[in-house]
């Protein structure tokens, strides 16, 4: 009796309503997670943790780098843009005993360590209020400057991050625009706790200074121009670029900033030297060695201002 009641109502939409209900219902359940960690899920350990190829030849590179120098100095900081603000690049440069000065993305998730009391189970917090660059406490201000209508403000805290197993020496620049109230803002970090803030944001500038090496290189020494492809001419041809860069800076701090503050000054004023030279020599050699040198100076100078 019970089969024939089955089977006359398979044909009733109500019964099949009643019958997907259940089904959907079921399945919910089955979707719910459980509470607590999943069945066989261990602890991930984020210092040991496996490099990239990338990354693996940039620490066979700072090894190198450390055993050409290491005569004349120990290098003790590491420094780099925001492409290596992680926790696998943070390890990597632990791995040879240095500390990574980084930039963080400007939305990263930090975490003021937790102030308050253990409860007694489980097991200890370690990540308190979400730190909010835009509404940082003042009790963290380190310094503020305001030029051409803009505040600039630098905090300094130990804060967390969740992807990295220890805590980090975070500096937070920010800008605000003193008319329109817009902000803007940056996050340096550090694995050297007992690093100062205006330490932090000094080396970070200095990374730039790399930039601008390699620039100078190319677009006034050669170094994306030379077109030998064996190893050794290329590696002479980079060398003599880069050699050259020093050359011109070490030139500008010898003079005073008489020659400029660039490498186009510097080239500029060699240039014009060159060819007062090549005139005066039309004038004969009867001038004196003093007044030549004094004319040269003088006549280079009005060349720069004029190119200029």
């Amino acid at each position: 009796m019970h089969q024939l009641i089955k089977k006359e109502l398979t044909g009733c939409s109500k019964y099949r309503e009643i019958s997907t209900e259940k089904e959907i219902s079921k399945s919910d359940e089955k979707t719910v997670k459980k509470r607590g960690r999943p069945k066989g899920r261990k602890n991930f350990n984020r210092r040991d943790v496996e490099l990239s190829p990338y990354m693996t030849v940039l620490q066979e590179k700072i090894r190198d780098v450390k055993s050409l120098i290491s005569d004349s100095c120990v290098p003790k900081y590491f420094l780099f843009d925001g492409e290596l603000g992680n926790n696998f690049a943070l390890q990597m440069v632990r791995q040879v005993n240095l500390h990574l000065i980084c930039k963080l993305r400007y939305n990263s998730q930090l975490y003021l360590p937790w102030q308050g009391e253990y409860s007694g189970r489980g097991r200890k917090r370690i990540y308190g209020e979400r730190l909010l660059p835009q509404k940082i406490s003042n009790e963290y201000l380190v310094h503020e400057t305001c030029e051409d209508g803009v505040l600039t403000e630098y905090f300094q805290i130990e804060a967390r991050h969740k992807k990295f197993p220890d805590a980090l020496n975070v500096v937070i620049i920010r800008k605000t625009s003193v008319s329109s109230g817009k902000t803007a803002h940056v996050i340096l970090f550090s694995s050297d706790l007992a690093l100062g803030w205006d330490k932090v944001v000094d080396y970070y500038r200095l990374r730039f200074q790399i930039e601008f090496n390699f620039r100078d290189a190319k677009q006034y020494w050669g170094l994306e121009d030379f077109m030998v492809v064996k190893e050794a001419k290329v590696r002479n041809s980079a060398c003599f670029s880069m050699f050259m860069v020093n050359m011109a800076y070490a030139l500008i701090a010898q003079n005073d900033g008489k020659v400029g503050r660039s490498m186009h000054d510097v080239k500029v004023w060699f240039l014009a030297r060159k060819q007062v030279q090549e005139t005066l020599k039309l004038c004969g050699e009867n001038a004196e060695r003093i007044f030549i040198n004094e004319l040269i100076d003088k006549i280079s100078m009005k060349f720069m201002v004029n190119t200029s």
